[in-house]
């Protein structure tokens, strides 16, 4: 019987994809390898805080602009893909008649092998571990209603909130008290002291070095799974909300949903930002009190609505002929997003970290747009080529077959 159900199911062919889902994905690569390289370039753990102080100049601008039109929009955007590709696999398991949970199990699995081979071995800032971890959470809600998807996803979206304000309201409660004070400067220097070790190991360690701190990286990385997990999981839910709607596949019956995404939910969004920055434009995981508090709940307001906002304009750009040309280009390298994400990790810790090129913090922040323009077209232009020759990327071809329990066929076929 699971042999019968496993032959019969497959991966989603060309013809059934949904494309918006695909020039989506792409440009979310672009705007994660944006946010990344400050983790290539740096320590992983100094990185993602806010904007530097100690920039100044073109440096300081271009921090600035990525801190609050990418950090974390995009990482939200591939999220909500991700819950995307679950409801269309859902849905299209329904269709046919066919058992889900257990392909969905092997898949969660052979991703979870996936992140923890990256994070170990190439580099710590990964999120496929914790994407695999959460993904396990979907199959409880699939028989749900998709209108409750929302309601559950914000709900989910917004519990690390109130644990920020927690925190908040107890430093503001407690500082200046010496258990309080001394509490708050033992984490701070576990903190300092892992920045410190990340950067021994990766500016001149040896790979040997950089695997062993990676591997403690990991580990630490892991203990914020609960509050990190509840952000991701509401962002798959939300996903899943577009694809089970239609709203995702059929955005030209949603106008008005789409409209107040562009006109309303980004603008807004922008505003709630620098709101967030005005603050404190560094978060400092050592301090809490309710002005960090409030500005860490700004900022995920403003990375969701944002992120939203970035989304209603490129499916509004995809249904005009020249926008549906131009971001088309993207697609390619959406349909291999788990390649090129692991090939950014690689390339980019080969160039900057010691046992590579050895270029550690020696990238200004003013280059970071264009290099990652620049790397980002490359992998464009390898996408479309693969692409001619093969079904999938090498990592989705390796992915899908550990899913289906089978040699998925990689070649095209030539007449």
């Amino acid at each position: 019987m699971t042999a019968t159900i496993t032959q019969n199911l497959a991966p989603v062919g060309v013809s059934e994809r949904i494309g918006a889902m695909d020039v989506l994905r792409g440009f979310a690569l672009l705007g994660i390898l944006l946010m990344n390289l400050e983790g290539f370039v740096g320590p992983v753990m100094a990185s993602a805080s806010g904007v530097d102080p100690a920039l100044s100049g073109a440096d300081r601008i271009a921090d600035l602009l990525i801190y609050v039109l990418v950090q974390g929009k995009f990482y939200t955007l591939f999220s909500l893909l991700f819950g995307m590709g679950f409801a269309v696999m859902s849905q299209r398991a329904e269709q046919a008649g066919r058992p889900f949970a257990g392909v969905y199990w092997r898949r969660g699995l052979a991703l979870l092998a996936i992140g923890l081979l990256h994070a170990i071995f190439i580099w710590a800032g990964d999120i496929l571990m914790m994407y695999a971890l959460c993904s396990f959470l979907l199959l409880a809600f699939r028989p749900l209603p998709y209108r409750w998807y929302v309601w559950f996803g914000l709900g989910a979206y917004v519990i690390p909130i109130g644990f920020m304000y927690l925190m908040g309201a107890m430093g503001s409660l407690l500082g200046g008290t010496e258990g309080w004070d001394k509490a708050m400067g033992e984490i701070g220097a576990q903190m300092q002291a892992l920045v410190e070790s990340e950067r021994a190991a990766y500016a001149s360690g040896s790979y040997a070095d950089a695997t062993w701190q990676r591997f403690k990286s990991t580990g630490m990385a892991l203990s914020n799974i609960t509050m990190f997990g509840f952000i991701a999981f509401g962002l798959f839910l939300l996903g899943a909300w577009f694809v089970r709607s239609g709203a995702i596949a059929r955005p030209l019956e949603f106008p008005r949903f789409y409209a107040a995404l562009r006109w309303v939910a980004l603008p807004l969004g922008l505003l709630v930002m620098l709101g967030s920055l005005a603050l404190s434009p560094v978060m400092d995981a050592a301090t809490y009190n309710l002005r960090t508090a409030t500005a860490f709940a700004l900022q995920m307001a403003a990375n969701l609505l944002m992120c939203l906002g970035y989304l209603a304009w490129i499916l509004k750009a995809l249904q005009t002929p020249v926008g549906g040309r131009v971001l088309s280009v993207l697609a390619p390298a959406g349909r291999m997003a788990l390649t090129n994400y692991l090939m950014q990790s690689l390339v980019c810790t080969w160039i900057f970290y010691g046992y590579g090129l050895g270029y550690f913090e020696q990238l200004p922040r003013a280059w970071h747009p264009l290099f990652a323009l620049v790397f980002f077209g490359v992998q464009v232009v390898l996408s479309h080529a693969w692409l001619s020759r093969f079904r999938f990327g090498p990592m989705e071809w390796a992915w899908r077959s550990l899913t289906y329990a089978k040699w998925q066929p990689l070649r095209l076929r030539t007449v």
